[in-house]
């Protein structure tokens, strides 16, 4: 290539491919004789599906003006062009050698881009080890087998910067797409199997993860325990009372209105989200710090017709726009939070004037815990206060504070009826379990009851306003 950026002549990789590659690269060939939008997207309906779709995708990318990017599965450029207007650099790879060959022909005129026929799982593709800003691809990895996947994500993480991005977006579960195929080796895998319809990663410095996201997703939240807390609370529910208990009601104090904008903090595997945008008609954006949290609720989403979106996100890592949300709702989640009046004055800046914040979370006795409790908040790693002192947070954050209160009584009676349903289901529970999760959920429920009991574990809830200009 040019030092000056200029596009390169164009280059063909070729190398030995295997079953899996042979069946894939027959279904493109074949897919491929007709080089329209419509014949890469495999529906007829493309050309008004890729107005559509095309900006908003491009919307979720991280800032990539002047970056390098490596654009994965290029076809005939469809984002090829909008990713040469802002970048500084960019890599187009198709393994379709008349497909790219359209593509140079039609972004051919973009100085910064270099057209390259080859196979993503191919040993010949040798890139530069941490030469690469942004890796993009949409609708490729379900072109390659799982192993190809694994191999290909490795090599991916080594080709990027620290700090840079890969993007990915992928059909699963079933086709997408309305076109006639004589066979489909495609693979419409499950979400988890990803671990976020798009994705974004982040390569980071491995000092800067503290553990915390490894121990919820491998210890308190494995896929098993969500599954567990899910029978307890209720189909798409990991928190107290669930549907009907708890979220109903709480809603009801948001008053909110068709079209408002809700952040879930916290938002587990998105039942309150699914219910507030189909029961009111708001667009949800809904955050957890557990991958294995957001990869069951991106599947509990799958296929209904309301307005949700799932990210893996640390709140206090996030920044959204000052005046972002109408409503900021979070349910049994900021107890992880140590630095709380740093995370509340970020709710009130992400909040638009007037608007609401709720919450409820575990708090605890103004006297000092027991022995027993003080090591219990260790042992989680929880940042517990007393009702009264956190609605004060609330307020130093600039909130005008309409309701603190404490709900251990409440929080009480639910803990009960949900271990009583337990006990009764017994045999189906372990059934669908194991006698140790069974064990393991109806001692933590006893264990709860006993801590709220004797008055030290409390249970507060919390509404609040950002007052108006």
């Amino acid at each position: 290539m040019a030092a000056n950026g200029e596009i390169s002549t164009f280059i063909l990789i070729i190398s030995c491919v295997g079953d899996e590659r042979k069946v894939q690269k027959n279904y493109w060939i074949e897919h491929s004789v007709d080089l329209t939008v419509e014949a890469m997207m495999l529906d007829s309906k493309a050309a008004d599906i890729d107005k559509e779709e095309r900006p908003e995708v491009l919307s979720l990318l991280p800032p990539y003006e002047g970056k390098t990017i490596l654009e994965l599965g290029a076809g005939i450029g469809r984002f090829t062009g909008d990713l040469a207007k802002k970048a500084g650099h960019v890599i187009a790879l198709d393994f379709i050698e008349n497909v790219i060959k359209k593509n140079e022909t039609i972004n051919g005129h973009y100085k910064n881009v270099k057209f390259l026929c080859a196979d993503v799982t191919s040993p010949d593709l040798a890139l530069t080890e941490g030469s690469l800003d942004l890796i993009f691809s949409n609708w490729l990895l379900m072109y390659l087998s799982d192993k190809e996947v694994e191999n290909l994500a490795e090599r991916m993480l080594k080709w990027l910067k620290v700090g840079g991005h890969i993007f990915f977006r992928e059909s699963c579960f079933h086709q997408s797409g309305d076109c006639k195929r004589k066979n489909n080796p495609t693979h419409y895998r499950e979400p988890r199997f990803y671990t976020k319809i798009c994705w974004i990663f982040q390569k980071v410095v491995s000092d800067n993860d503290k553990g915390f996201q490894r121990f919820l997703d491998s210890v308190q939240y494995k896929s098993n325990s969500i599954l567990r807390y899910e029978r307890v609370f209720g189909p798409g529910y990991v928190s107290t009372g669930g549907i009907a208990e708890t979220t109903k009601e709480f809603v009801r104090k948001l008053d909110l209105k068709p079209g408002q904008k809700v952040l879930d903090v916290g938002c587990g595997i998105g039942g309150g989200d699914i219910y507030m945008a189909e029961e009111y008609d708001v667009h949800v954006v809904g955050i957890d710090l557990s991958v294995n949290m957001i990869s069951f609720a991106l599947e509990r989403a799958t296929g209904l017709k309301c307005s949700v979106e799932f990210e893996v996100a640390d709140c206090t890592k996030k920044v959204y726009p000052d005046n972002s949300f109408d409503v900021i709702y979070s349910r049994d989640t900021i107890l992880h939070i140590h630095d709380k009046p740093a995370l509340f004055r970020s709710f009130y800046k992400w909040l638009k004037p007037g608007g609401k914040l709720l919450i409820s979370d575990y708090c605890k006795s103004s006297k000092t815990p027991s022995t027993e409790f003080a090591e219990y908040i260790k042992q989680r790693g929880y940042d517990l206060h007393d009702v009264k002192s956190y609605g004060q947070m609330l307020e130093d954050a600039g909130f005008d504070v309409i309701l603190a209160e404490d709900r251990t009584d409440q929080f009480l009676e639910v803990l009960q009826r949900e271990l009583n349903q337990v006990e009764k289901e017994k045999d189906a529970f372990i059934s669908d379990f194991s006698k140790e999760d069974y064990d393991e959920i109806v001692g933590g429920w006893k264990a709860k009851l006993i801590r709220s009991s004797s008055g030290e574990q409390r249970w507060g809830l919390f509404l609040a306003n950002k007052k108006k200009n």
